[in-house]
């Protein structure tokens, strides 16, 4: 047996098991990655685990830990509040706030991941107050970033800039960034309309949570949360201002927050979401491993010599979304770009239309709890809401693997080539 066949039955049972039995899914892909490193690649410890992201880890650590002492301390309440009276009881207006807000750091050239970092557990809490279906305010956060992901700042747009480029092809840069804006937009009224029909009320555990820290809201910041406004601000400034690692500088303004108030930290550790960093960076490792057997090329390649123009053109999509499902978009956009510019010099599908058809194929799946956005909106979702959250995303994602290429291929190929 092959490594490929291999690697692709390895990621299937994973799956498979990870969704049928009570067993952490990135637990198993992570077993996976050492039955098939260690016995059809021959790779060693070291070679196994090199795809292991690290970086993920620590946003994900720092950042709930940050927020764990923000809740536990009383200061994402007063945010919320403050946010509550803004909003003036408005409810409908919410999703789209948090949407626009989420486009906002992209648009500006921040990864999507900051954004949502900063802004998911506060339209989390905000979601509880006023009974919005959190899957709809993960969702909205998710695709809000996204639509800010080719602006002409925005580092996404500039390795798909560069990749035409490269390959000495011309296109239309503003179909690209407008074409993904009006697609996104499009996707949240859609969401709006699945999951906000109804009123999802806090679960208990929160509502008694969060009376707690109204109790002593009602007066004047204390010292602690006035802190913990200076580090969330500082964070936020830092890491879209100046680019900095949003997760090492999280963890640090929380160490030293929990160092400075003990006592209102107290259990802030224990809101590090262990299971959600588990599962994204078990699945990551395993398919980071696949990337480096070749499986992925593989694969492109055989679609890529099909013969067939349309039937290329959405197969390539097919595979940006699924693979990008499980990995960096980043580098899946920088993997997969430049396999299809043979296919696009022959100058049978136009290179704009194909270009934004794997672009939004490879970006509106970061849905998935398994990309970094979607880890941090499950991540920040209440304990006993986390695995509905996790499923209502997961599902989500699977019909962008599905539909995004069939649509794009609708919208921007057919009527072009």
């Amino acid at each position: 047996m092959s490594v490929h066949t291999a690697g692709l039955i390895g990621l299937v049972v994973a799956f498979v098991l990870g969704t049928t039995r009570p067993v952490n899914l990135g637990a198993l892909a992570l077993v996976m990655a050492f039955v098939v490193g260690a016995g059809f690649a021959g790779e060693g410890a070291r070679e196994i685990l090199s795809g292991f992201p690290v970086t993920l880890l620590v946003l994900l650590v720092g950042v709930t830990y940050l927020f764990g002492i923000a809740t536990a301390n009383g200061t994402v309440e007063r945010i919320v509040t403050g946010a509550a009276r803004l909003v003036r009881g408005r409810r409908a207006w919410i999703p789209w706030i948090v949407f626009a807000v989420a486009a906002m750091p992209s648009m500006a050239g921040a990864l999507g991941s900051a954004g949502v970092a900063l802004l998911a557990p506060l339209a989390m809490r905000l979601a509880e107050r006023y009974e919005i279906d959190r899957r709809l305010t993960g969702l909205m956060v998710v695709h809000g970033a996204a639509a800010g992901n080719f602006s002409p700042l925005n580092v996404l747009g500039a390795i798909v800039h560069e990749a035409v480029l490269a390959g000495g092809l011309e296109m239309s840069y503003a179909t690209l960034f407008f074409g993904n804006l009006f697609y996104n937009v499009a996707l949240g009224v859609l969401i709006v309309l699945v999951f906000g029909r109804r009123r999802v009320p806090a679960p208990a555990g929160a509502m008694v949570e969060a009376t707690r820290q109204t109790t002593p809201a009602t007066g004047g910041l204390r010292l602690d949360q006035i802190a913990t406004l200076i580090a969330l601000i500082t964070v936020t400034v830092t890491a879209l201002g100046f680019g900095l690692d949003i997760g090492l500088i999280a963890l640090t303004a929380a160490v030293v927050l929990h160092l400075s108030f003990p006592r209102s930290s107290t259990g802030a550790e224990t809101k590090i979401a262990w299971g959600v960093v588990l599962l994204v960076c078990g699945v990551i490792t395993y398919v980071a491993a696949l990337q480096r057997y070749g499986t992925v090329d593989v694969v492109g390649d055989a679609i890529a010599s099909l013969g067939q123009p349309m039937a290329t053109a959405i197969l390539l999509c097919l595979v940006a979304g699924a693979t990008s499902a499980f990995a960096s978009s980043a580098g899946i956009l920088g993997a997969i770009i430049p396999l299809a510019l043979p296919f696009m010099a022959r100058g049978e599908i136009d290179t704009t239309g194909m270009v934004v058809a794997i672009a939004l194929s490879a970006t509106v799946v970061d849905a998935t709890p398994f990309s970094t956005v979607g880890a941090l909106a499950v991540a920040n979702a209440s304990d006993s809401e986390r695995t509905h959250v996790y499923r209502g995303l997961l599902a989500w994602g699977a019909v962008m693997v599905i539909t995004a290429p069939i649509v794009t291929w609708l919208v921007f190929i057919l009527p072009t080539s």
